[in-house]
């Protein structure tokens, strides 16, 4: 499973000492994973990838051909010194630095961590800056490593191929084109692995269903066009209001968004979501004498081992369809403690 690749303007000068980080972190958290990506996209240097599955790690490594691993040690069947070791014994990968990622500030470990044949050590998450320049520190001793090698020009240009790739396939299955927000796939995703993730750390789970209100009356009277940019300007408060590192922004299709909030409780949602009311509503888009809202439906769980990620979406969907009910431009909560809804309504108003 391969993160967003930033491809640097050809036109642009490129970046301090002319070097290209291409960084693959292996860890089983998409949490982690999304936070790291999101840390390294604002740097057109880097080229981020990341595996979820330990047991893949080796055949990804090969793939993508890195020029920094950031391996985390802990993870469900797999020790992570035990992949250190396999990409020491790799010729591909003998050489590809490895900065060891653990929870644990502890002589012990670090040092099982460099005998085994890291190259660094760090307490996740770190410091993006420290992050940043242990990255480049690395990956500028590995390429100069390389370029002592002619094949060290080709490994360049497969690198640009790669990203050039790379962007095109994240564009395709997990960007929606029309917003820039993350798309159904993706959605699906990332909540299947924050549910699990919430069976195991015991964590709350929040989601928010957003539908635009009366938004099929808004294309019939202003044309398709017209409702693409309201969908555009909406999908902007949401994706600002879904800030953090571990929210996700969707659109679940049509004129319906989704947000994931990961370890939010149901107060955070709800005022996550009033405040999305507002920002839609202070746009001021001109509508049936008044302006462009949205209605939202508001779900908090605590995942467990027998539910599905569906109930909770189902759930978000209910309580979205109560806000419709009851005159729109609002945010309503589902009431879970006795179960979760297992249908969505069958007519949902216009």
């Amino acid at each position: 499973m391969a993160g967003e690749a930033i491809l640097p303007d050809p036109d642009v000068p490129a970046p301090a000492d002319n070097y290209l980080s291409m960084v693959l972190l292996i860890d089983d958290q998409v949490m982690v994973c999304e936070a790291v990506r999101r840390a390294l996209a604002r740097h057109p240097d880097f080229d981020f990838h990341y595996c979820t599955d330990p047991h893949q790690a080796m055949e990804v490594a090969l793939r993508v051909k890195p020029t920094v691993i950031l391996q985390d040690l802990v993870m469900p069947g797999v020790d992570g010194l035990d992949l250190v070791r396999a990409y020491r014994a790799n010729p591909a990968l003998h050489s590809v630095p490895v900065i060891v990622l653990s929870t644990k500030e502890d002589p012990a470990t670090k040092s099982d961590a460099f005998q085994n044949g890291a190259n660094d050590y760090l307490v996740k998450l770190p410091d993006t800056v420290e992050l940043v320049a242990r990255i480049r520190y690395h990956t500028r001793a590995y390429l100069d490593h390389l370029q002592r090698d002619e094949a060290y020009r080709a490994l360049r240009e497969s690198q640009r191929e790669l990203m050039r790739a790379n962007l095109e396939l994240q564009r395709l299955t997990r960007i929606d084109g029309l917003t820039g927000l993350g798309n159904r796939r993706y959605f699906d995703e990332y909540l299947a692995a924050e549910w699990k993730r919430g069976v195991r750390t015991g964590t709350p789970l929040s989601l928010l269903m957003i539908d635009v209100d009366h938004f099929k009356r808004y294309n019939d009277a202003y044309g398709h066009l017209a409702g693409d940019d309201v969908l555009k300007q909406v999908a902007g408060v949401i994706q600002n209001g879904a800030a953090r590192s571990t929210d996700l922004a969707a659109r679940f299709g049509g004129e319906e968004f989704v947000v994931i909030l990961v370890d939010v409780p149901q107060e955070g949602a709800l005022h996550v979501a009033e405040r999305l009311v507002e920002r839609v509503r202070a746009l001021g888009i001109a509508h049936d004498g008044g302006r462009v809202t949205i209605s939202v439906g508001v779900a908090t769980a605590f995942p467990y081992g027998d539910g599905e990620p569906s109930q909770l979406l189902n759930a978000a969907d209910a309580a979205l369809f109560e806000a419709k009910n009851a005159g729109r431009d609002r945010v309503l909560a589902a009431d879970l403690p006795v179960g979760f809804p297992q249908q969505r309504a069958v007519a949902d108003p216009e």
